[in-house]
C-alpha cells in the first residue's frame, strides 16, 4: 500500500480521492490545507491526517499538488528540495510561464525525484485511439482540426478568491483548456507558428475567452477556442479532425463519443462511453501508470514547455 498526501483540497481533490480509493494500491493517508476545514472535509471522507504545513507529510510515498495554478511551481520544487516523498504530481498547468516550468524541470531532475504532470485527457480511450489512428498513418496526413472548449463557469466560481486572477488562475487556456492543449501536442508534436485574440468579457484579470489558429511542425493546422462564458451550463467539448483518409468528429462530456465518423475502410468503432462529468476517468489511469511506473505515458518535456509557451504568449 502506498500512501498519497493531497496538497490543497479543494475542488479538483474529490477526483483524485475518486481515483486513488479504486485504486487497492493507494490510500489517501494525508489531506492538507493551509484552511484546517477543507483538510478535514477531506479526512472525512478518507480517514486521512490532517495538518496545514505542507511539510509535515513523512509517511508519504506520492505528494499530489492540487493547490492553484499560480503556487504550482513553489510547491513542487520545496515539496522536492525539502521532503523525502519520492514521486510529486502537480496538477495542470505545472506553472503559468515558460521560464518557471524551466526552473521546475532543472530543480527536479537535481533532486532525482519522479515529477509527474497531470494532463488525464491522455488516457482517454478515445483520444488514446485517435492517437494511434495518427501515429500509425492509418489517417494518412492530417490536414486540419477544430478543437472546441466552450463552458461555462458561472459568478460563484469566480468569488472563490484565486479564479480569475493574473498570478494565481491564468485565464481559460490555463484551468480549463488545458488538457486540450496537451492532446493537441500528444497528437502532433511541437508547434511551427500560432496566433490568436482574447477578451475579459467578465471584467476579469485574465482572458475568459480565447480564439488561437495553429501550425504544427507536423504540418497540420486548425483553430482552438476556448471560453467560460457558455450560459448556464457547458456547451461543448468537441475535436473534429480533417485527415487524408476520413472525416471523425468527437463529441460528449469529455471526447468520449464518436458523433461522426467517415473513414476510408473501417467502419465506426464502439468506443463511446458514458461521464458524469467533465474531468473524464482519466485520473484513475493516471495513478495506475504511477503504480506500475509506467513513466513514459507521462508527458515529455517539451510537450508540457510547448504547451505553456503556446498558453503564455496567447493569454498575455
Amino acid at each position: 500500500m502506498q500512501n498519497v498526501a493531497l496538497i490543497g483540497c479543494g475542488r479538483i481533490s474529490a477526483r483524485h480521492i475518486e481515483a486513488i480509493e479504486v485504486n487497492p494500491s493507494l490510500q489517501v493517508k494525508i489531506a492538507c490545507d493551509i484552511v484546517e476545514s477543507k483538510a478535514k472535509a477531506v479526512a472525512d471522507k478518507t480517514g486521512a491526517r490532517v495538518t496545514t504545513d505542507m511539510m509535515d507529510i513523512a509517511e508519504a510515498d506520492i505528494a499530489s499538488i492540487l493547490t492553484p495554478s499560480g503556487l504550482h511551481p513553489k510547491h513542487t520544487v520545496e515539496l522536492a528540495e525539502r521532503t523525502e516523498v519520492p514521486i510529486i504530481v502537480t496538477e495542470k498547468p505545472i506553472s503559468l510561464t515558460v521560464s518557471q516550468a524551466e526552473d521546475i524541470f532543472r530543480r527536479m531532475e537535481k533532486t532525482g525525484k519522479k515529477f509527474l504532470p497531470v494532463y488525464q485527457n491522455r488516457y482517454n480511450p478515445l483520444v488514446s485511439f485517435i492517437r494511434e489512428m495518427i501515429h500509425s498513418g492509418r489517417l494518412g496526413r492530417v490536414y486540419q482540426f477544430i478543437c472546441n472548449v466552450l463552458w461555462n463557469r458561472d459568478d460563484n466560481y469566480f468569488a472563490i478568491d484565486w479564479h480569475g486572477t493574473k498570478d494565481l488562475d491564468g485565464g481559460v487556456l490555463y484551468t480549463q483548456a488545458s488538457h486540450y492543449v496537451d492532446m493537441l501536442h500528444y497528437f502532433f508534436g511541437e508547434v511551427e507558428s500560432f496566433n490568436g485574440v482574447g477578451g475579459t468579457q467578465r471584467n476579469l484579470e485574465v482572458y475568459d475567452s480565447i480564439s488561437a489558429a495553429v501550425k504544427f511542425r507536423s504540418g497540420t493546422v486548425g483553430t482552438l477556442n476556448a471560453s467560460v462564458n457558455a450560459y448556464q451550463k457547458n456547451y461543448a467539448t468537441e475535436l473534429t479532425l480533417i485527415a487524408e483518409k476520413g472525416v471523425i468528429h468527437l463529441s460528449g462530456t469529455n471526447l468520449n463519443q464518436i458523433s461522426h465518423w467517415n473513414f476510408e475502410g473501417m467502419e465506426k468503432p464502439d468506443l463511446d462511453f458514458h461521464l458524469t462529468h467533465e474531468y473524464g476517468k482519466g485520473h484513475d489511469t493516471m495513478y495506475e501508470h504511477i503504480i506500475q511506473e509506467n513513466w513514459d505515458a507521462f508527458p515529455t518535456r517539451h510537450e508540457i514547455l510547448s504547451g505553456i509557451r503556446l498558453m503564455e504568449q496567447l493569454s498575455r
